[in-house]
């Protein structure tokens, strides 16, 4: 079958009330969308904001990758597309830390900074794939390993290192460093939210089980775009001082 038939036989399949596929197809041209914004405004910037903006228009430009093979796996086995969802976050999540890093550069910050977030977020996200693909069994011990890496990087960006300098380097860099918090603290903790409800713990009988994928598609978009749309106008921002 050609690709043309393939995907001319998952649109035929996708109803109106197929809510988790339309955020999946919403999501695939949202975060494509950015990434050519992203990558096509380049040229305006000085080297020294290029390089975030880049970050900033990957990062939409990975997910969007993935989440063409998310909507077809949903759109073939009506499952949650768990496996492309950690791929596309081990690669996206470092490079969200790798932002920070990038516009606390001018306050001083060192690589070791950005090393300990990203070895915050990958043992976050590899514990995290343990518990709902792996070893269901044990879930919730992974889980816990996998939150507790989360609030590290929680720590990290609202009260440790990375808040200091950006308290040192102030103005625009300070108020895009708060925004970028709160997507981190309330934005990304749709994630653990997820987990919980579609695995098996103590938690199950609080929480119950559900299907979260329309939740995790909204929030990936928002997420991933909104990072990147701080990134952007903090650029603007820096260029006209």
């Amino acid at each position: 079958m050609s690709n043309i038939s393939l995907f001319t036989s998952l649109i035929a399949k996708m109803l109106p009330t197929d809510y988790v596929g339309f955020t999946f197809f919403v999501g695939c041209m949202a975060m494509m969308a950015a990434s050519a914004f992203f990558f096509l405004s380049l040229s305006q910037f000085d080297k020294k904001w290029r390089t975030s903006v880049l970050v900033s228009g990957l990062i939409t430009f990975i997910a969007a990758v993935h989440y063409f093979y998310m909507r077809d796996y949903w759109a073939a086995f009506q499952e949650s597309p768990t496996f492309f969802r950690y791929v596309d976050w081990i690669l996206t999540v470092p490079l969200m830390c790798l932002e920070f890093y990038l516009i606390l550069k001018v306050a001083g910050a060192k690589q070791n900074l950005l090393w300990k977030m990203i070895f915050y977020s990958v043992i976050m996200l590899v514990t995290g794939y343990f518990g709902e693909a792996v070893d269901q069994a044990n879930a919730w011990m992974w889980g816990l390993v996998s939150g507790i890496a989360y609030f590290a990087i929680v720590y990290e960006i609202w009260l440790g290192e990375a808040s200091k300098l950006a308290a040192a380097a102030g103005g625009n860099v300070l108020a895009s460093h708060k925004i970028l918090c709160w997507f981190v603290l309330v934005g990304w903790a749709i994630y653990p939210l997820g987990y919980m409800l579609g695995t098996d713990g103590w938690y199950t009988s609080i929480l119950g089980k559900g299907n979260v994928d329309v939740a995790y598609n909204i929030a990936d978009a928002i997420n991933k775009i909104g990072f990147g749309l701080v990134i952007y106008s903090l650029a603007v921002k820096s260029q006209k001082d």
